[in-house]
C-alpha cells in the first residue's frame, strides 16, 4: 500500500464528507492529517429520507468544486480504486446493501450508525468475516478530547451517564438518528455486556436505562432542549469526573488518525462485538419507548 492511502467515500448526504476531505487534504488547516487522499466519491442518497435526499446533490457539487475530487456514479468502482473507504451514506439503513458490494477485502469505515437493526448489524458483520474485510464504526464524539480521555486506563468504572441532542424525525428509526451518538460515548466507557434496556419518554427529554451483566447501570439522557451539548459522567474506583464535548473539528481530527491508522493495519480500534451491542442497545430502547418504558431484553434481538 502507498505511502498515502487512497480513499474513497460513499454517500455524499451528510456534512462529514466535506469536513473530512478538508482534513485530509488541506495542509493549511488546523486540523490538518496527513496519510490519505480522497480520490473518488459515489453521491448515492436515500430516496426514502429527507435528510439524504435534500443534501446529496449540494455536498456532491462542494467536493467536486472544493477540493477536486472525482464523482464516480457505480458504486462497486469506488471499491476497485481505493485502498479503504468511508461509507458515509446518512441514512443507515442503506448500509447493508452497500456495504454487500465493497466488502472485497478492503478496510471500510461505516459512520454511524453503523445499522438501523441488530439484523442488518449482524449481517454486515457476517460479510466482512466471510470476505475478510476489516471493519470499524463509530461517532466521531467518542474521541472528542473532553471525553476521551477523561479517565485513565487504570480507573474501573462503576457508571455512566451519557448526554447530548437527540432529536427525532418523522422519517427515521427513534433515537439513531441523534441517539446514537451517546449511545456510543456510554459503550465507550460501559463496554459490553448490556442485559436489557428500558427507555422512558418525556416531551424533551428521553432516559434510557440499560443493566449490565456485572449488575452496573447505564443511563443515556437524550435531550431536546435549545443549545443541548454532549457529555457525560462518569463514576469510576477514582473518582467522578464530568466531560463535555465543546468542538466538533477535534473529535473529528483524533477519529480521523485513527482511521488512517485502521486502513494501514487493517486493524480496528473498537470491537465490532461493542458496535454490535451499540445497535442492538438503541434498537432495544426503541422498542421500550412503544411500550410504555417495558424493559426489552437484548438477548432476544
Amino acid at each position: 500500500m502507498a505511502d498515502s492511502i487512497k480513499i474513497g467515500i460513499v454517500g455524499l448526504d451528510i456534512s462529514h464528507c466535506t469536513a473530512f476531505t478538508q482534513i485530509f487534504h488541506d495542509r493549511e488547516f488546523e486540523y490538518f492529517v496527513p496519510g490519505a487522499d480522497v480520490i473518488a466519491a459515489y453521491p448515492g442518497g436515500s430516496p426514502m429520507f429527507s435528510k439524504s435526499r435534500e443534501r446529496v446533490k449540494g455536498f456532491t457539487e462542494e467536493l467536486r468544486s472544493a477540493y477536486g475530487v472525482p464523482i464516480i456514479e457505480d458504486l462497486s468502482e469506488i471499491a476497485d480504486q481505493a485502498d479503504g473507504i468511508l461509507l458515509e451514506s446518512v441514512d443507515g439503513r442503506q448500509h447493508l446493501e452497500q456495504f454487500k458490494q465493497l466488502a472485497v477485502g478492503k478496510p471500510v469505515f461505516i459512520d454511524k450508525p453503523f445499522a438501523c437493526s441488530t439484523e442488518d448489524a449482524r449481517e454486515i458483520i457476517d460479510i466482512a468475516i466471510k470476505t475478510d474485510t476489516p471493519i470499524v464504526s463509530c461517532s466521531s464524539i467518542r474521541f472528542a478530547p473532553q471525553i476521551h480521555a477523561l479517565i485513565s486506563s487504570n480507573e474501573n468504572v462503576s457508571t455512566c451517564e451519557a448526554y447530548g441532542p437527540a432529536a427525532l424525525l418523522d422519517d427515521y428509526p427513534g433515537l439513531f438518528w441523534y441517539g446514537i451518538h451517546s449511545a456510543e460515548v456510554l459503550f465507550s466507557f460501559m463496554g459490553g455486556g448490556c442485559l436489557s434496556v428500558r427507555c422512558l419518554e418525556h416531551p424533551c427529554t428521553d432516559v434510557v436505562l440499560g443493566e449490565w451483566e456485572d449488575g452496573r447501570a447505564g443511563l443515556i439522557r437524550g435531550t431536546r432542549f435549545e443549545d443541548s451539548t454532549f457529555g457525560c459522567i462518569v463514576h469510576t474506583s477514582g473518582g467522578v469526573y464530568h466531560g463535555v464535548s465543546t468542538e466538533n473539528l477535534p473529535s473529528y481530527h483524533v477519529m480521523l488518525q485513527k482511521l488512517v491508522e485502521f486502513f494501514q493495519s487493517g486493524i480496528s480500534p473498537i470491537d465490532i462485538e461493542e458496535t454490535f451491542q451499540i445497535i442492538a442497545f438503541v434498537e432495544a430502547a426503541n422498542k421500550s419507548k412503544e411500550k410504555g418504558g417495558r424493559p426489552v431484553d437484548l438477548a432476544k434481538l
